[in-house]
């Protein structure tokens, strides 16, 4: 058994290279082999999200504060608010992220297949983004 004191994991702020705004990330678990699970809460500051990616295992989110935005790739842009939860198949390209006005918070949690857990694509454009959700 591994417990973790509150505080003493600190918060990262997520990379460039994979986040388009401010995004913060609070680890939750990275389970050592042979466990999967990874999972982490995530905060999007209004405008920000994620860039296309796909997850070889598929992700959950779970939504604990705010409304935001997802978008699979060729679908409809759709809003997503607190209490929401919601599954992306393995392999699925998609985004997801705050609203224009409000931050949004997730608990991201997916497995890992030969160590990884997210293959990161490209950005989502601001003309990608700005489309209203249904």
């Amino acid at each position: 058994m591994d417990i973790r004191p509150c505080g003493s994991v600190p918060s990262r702020r997520a990379p460039a290279s994979a986040f388009t705004g401010v995004v913060w990330q609070e680890p939750i678990i990275d389970a050592p082999a042979p466990a999967l699970l990874k999972s982490n809460l995530v905060t999007f500051e209004p405008g920000a999200r994620t860039a296309w990616h796909t997850h070889p295992m598929g992700q959950t989110l779970y939504v604990t504060v705010g409304c935001g935005r997802i978008q699979e790739w060729d679908g409809p842009v759709r809003a997503i608010r607190a209490g929401d939860v919601i599954w992306i198949p393995p392999g699925v390209k998609h985004w997801h992220g705050a609203g224009p006005e409000t931050r949004m918070s997730h608990i991201s949690m997916q497995e890992g297949q030969d160590g990884v857990v997210v293959e990161w694509l490209e950005h989502v454009t601001d003309e990608q983004y700005a489309v209203e959700p249904s």
